[in-house]
């Protein structure tokens, strides 16, 4: 359907959505949409076909017809709720033989990394079809594999062990060892279960909103993710009712608690995997940032990004610059200089990156933290270049702000 429903009729609710921005090549007349899961998230079971069809997907659209021109999904009948959640990065990749392939970059929650011919939504960087766990939950059905960018570095999802397990003391890394060993966990994508499934990586990310980033001068792809495991409990739906103490309830929940998933055998119940400390239990960094060489698509350097100044065990500020990496939330800005702009981590700094190294060349300390991808801007009275962050409060602090904060660049 290119045009408005029929006299009488309404479009199919609960359908997968566009998730996150999308973007446009003008030159091929494509606009490339990133889609979200049918609803209820972590229910799969009364989905329809067609709407599994373009669910966690990047869907290229004609820009005068609306007609699609093909589709790319990035997890099959999606229980996780591993929606594409970044604009796609439209860039002209090095070919290795003199040339450039027109490419569309996807990152995902699932710390994936797909590169696809932009024109025709081929895989640019090989991707294969793997086995994944099964699940037993009546009424639902499992997809047996799940698409892997063989052809990309995989970021933040080494898989989790009891070895992994961590604390800020011997008593909490104890409390989480023995709760990894009580939830189900077969590695990534093992599915939702009534006793509680580790998920990993999480709902939150790997990468999640603000997309990547491009050094056009050395082919760099920057990235930055988020490493916190969740715990996923399927509710059935007396419990859920129960716990929410209405029988009837009207749309969903946020993360973390109890999802009604209205209209679902079960509900979800949804937390953090953290240490009673209010600590995440795996170890850390818990967020990176990243360079990519697009030419040889190898991680040119990896650094933990964030410190714990301003978070700590039971939500009280440890005041102390900890380096372990924080999450990261928001893109990242690249200049034609080389430098990297940043300020989505939980503590509140605006960071400055060399792009060739990974050094840290400044952090200038916010009121607040932020959670949206920096901009640039040369002033056409000065002459001069800007470096413009948004600080509305980090994500996980209580302290907030309504804060626009300009820099200006040195000559």
């Amino acid at each position: 359907m290119t045009g408005e429903p029929p006299e009488g009729q309404t479009y199919t609710r609960g359908t997968p959505n566009v998730w996150a921005s999308p973007a446009v090549d003008e030159q091929l007349g494509l606009i490339y949409l990133p889609t979200g899961n049918s609803t209820p998230d972590f229910w799969g079971g009364e989905r329809t076909a067609i709407e599994d069809a373009r669910s966690s997907s990047v869907v290229a659209l004609d820009l005068k017809t609306g007609r699609e021109r093909w589709a790319f999904q990035t997890t099959h009948h999606d229980l996780w709720d591993y929606d594409v959640p970044a604009q796609p990065t439209l860039y002209d990749i090095p070919n290795g033989k003199g040339g450039t392939t027109p490419a569309l970059i996807q990152v995902t929650k699932r710390g994936q990394i797909f590169v696809l011919d932009r024109r025709t939504g081929r895989p640019v960087a090989p991707v294969e079809e793997r086995r994944v766990p099964k699940g037993s939950i009546p009424g639902e059905r499992y997809s047996p594999t799940q698409p892997y960018s063989t052809g990309m570095p995989v970021i933040g999802a080494d898989p989790l062990s009891e070895r992994r397990m961590w604390g800020v003391s011997m008593f909490d890394q104890l409390w989480c060892r023995v709760a990894f060993r009580k939830l189900r966990y077969e590695g990534d994508m093992t599915p939702p279960s009534l006793e509680g499934t580790l998920q990993w990586p999480g709902f939150y990310g790997g990468m999640n909103w603000g997309s990547a980033s491009v050094n056009r001068t050395n082919d760099y792809l920057i990235v930055n993710d988020i490493r916190l495991a969740q715990i996923l409990r399927l509710v059935p739906r007396a419990e859920t009712d129960r716990i929410l103490g209405e029988p009837k309830v009207e749309g969903g929940a946020g993360h973390d608690g109890i999802n009604p998933q209205a209209g679902a055998p079960y509900g979800a119940l949804l937390t953090g995997f953290m240490s009673p400390l209010g600590v995440p239990c795996q170890n850390p960094p818990f967020g990176t940032m990243t360079a990519i060489d697009l030419k040889t698509r190898a991680i040119v350097w990896q650094k933990p990004l964030g410190t714990t100044q301003d978070t700590g065990p039971l939500g009280i500020k440890t005041h102390l610059r900890i380096p372990i990496g924080t999450p990261t939330l928001s893109g990242a800005l690249t200049t034609g200089s080389g430098l990297i702009f940043y300020t989505g981590t939980t503590d509140y700094y605006l960071r400055a990156i060399d792009v060739r190294t990974g050094k840290e060349l400044l952090a200038k300390r916010m009121p607040v933290g932020g959670q949206a991808t920096p901009m640039t801007f040369v002033s056409p009275k000065t002459k001069k270049q800007y470096v413009v962050v948004t600080a509305g409060g980090a994500r996980q602090s209580l302290d907030r702000g309504d804060l626009v904060i300009a820099y200006k660049l040195p000559d």
